[in-house]
């Protein structure tokens, strides 16, 4: 027997440039599957292009919008992962990802998630820089 699912898909969220089979995100089982966030507009355009703190607070209204639409907060939470790009120069990386950081801790329970950052070369869409996924446990 499979267990019940339910696809999360909140009315006026991003979605991508063009039709896909993709999901906002997945109740399945005891857990809530957040996909992939990014700063965009509903149709897929990129949001505050080179401005990091203001398109992780975008990312992170998006996972606040699929769990709430799916019953849950930020308290359930138990799995964040994000990957942000940064290709400046190396004595400037520390204040980039303490910006991104901040806005990250204004949206985290304590205690937070088991956490993964990854910096990448680039993402989906030109312009963005973070995306974010997650995992919650249903209450």
């Amino acid at each position: 027997m499979s267990a019940k699912r339910e696809r999360i898909m909140p009315a006026g969220h991003w979605d991508w440039s063009m039709p896909t089979p993709l999901s906002q995100g997945w109740k399945a089982g005891d857990f809530l599957y957040v996909g992939g966030q990014i700063s965009a507009d509903e149709s897929g355009r990129v949001v505050a292009e080179g401005d990091i703190a203001t398109q992780t607070r975008n990312v992170f209204e998006g996972i606040t919008t699929v769990l709430r639409e799916g019953g849950c907060t930020w308290a359930d939470v138990i799995k964040l992962n994000t990957y942000y790009v940064f290709d400046g120069a190396d004595d400037e990386l520390t204040e980039y990802w303490e910006n991104m950081t901040r806005v990250r801790m204004e949206y985290l329970a304590d205690p937070g998630p088991a956490a993964t950052a990854v910096r990448v070369a680039g993402l989906v869409y030109p312009g963005l820089l973070i995306e974010a996924d997650a995992v919650a446990l249903l209450p």
